[in-house]
């Protein structure tokens, strides 16, 4: 049974918003049931920011998420330090490792180093490490086609998305191949 509670965080201007709002509208087109629920810290851009994604084939009944969540995506180390404890026991984390030197300290769950800001630059834009996170997690969790992320990314981003789509597509494609051979080890064990 479907039933996905992300959380994405990380600072201002990382693009979790972005990731959440992908996975929401994706999610949407896929026809499931989805609430987006974001927080923002006292700035935006630097400041801390985070939201809540459901995804599920059964009506949501509330968006929040509180020491729930089936997978974190974190993109710097407060984020790791406030979020790794909302990740239920055999949950998935996911961390941007371009930022975040430390390893998770809990051994319940299924941790996944993903160097983000990396990859990004290799497709072409740093700022693209969003969306390298977000491959990431869909390869670990194909919750939504990538079709519909595809679509999600036009009606996210409005007019300039054109330009950027093949850029950015390229970065989800970075994220989920960064993590490929892991889940290979791990399915075969």
């Amino acid at each position: 049974m479907l039933n996905e509670k992300v959380i994405c965080a990380g600072f201002g201007g990382q693009g979790v918003m972005s990731i959440g709002q992908l996975l929401a509208y994706g999610g949407m087109l896929d026809n499931h049931n989805v609430t987006w629920l974001p927080s923002y810290g006292p700035e935006m851009r630097g400041g801390t920011a985070y939201c809540s994604v459901m995804i599920s084939k059964e009506p949501v009944g509330s968006p929040v998420i509180s020491r729930d969540a089936t997978s974190a995506i974190v993109m710097n180390l407060p984020s790791l330090r406030k979020f790794e404890s909302y990740v239920i026991s055999g949950g998935d984390l996911l961390i941007n490792s371009s930022m975040v030197s430390e390893l998770a300290e809990r051994d319940d769950l299924n941790c996944y180093y993903i160097p983000a800001n990396d990859i990004a630059k290799e497709c072409g834009s740093d700022r693209a490490a969003n969306m390298v996170m977000l491959g990431a997690y869909l390869a670990i969790h194909p919750v939504v086609s990538q079709a519909s992320v595809k679509k999600a990314f036009l009606k996210v981003f409005g007019d300039k998305a054109e330009k950027l789509l093949e850029l950015n597509m390229s970065a989800i494609e970075g994220g989920a191949a960064s993590v490929r051979d892991t889940l290979r080890l791990n399915r075969a064990a």
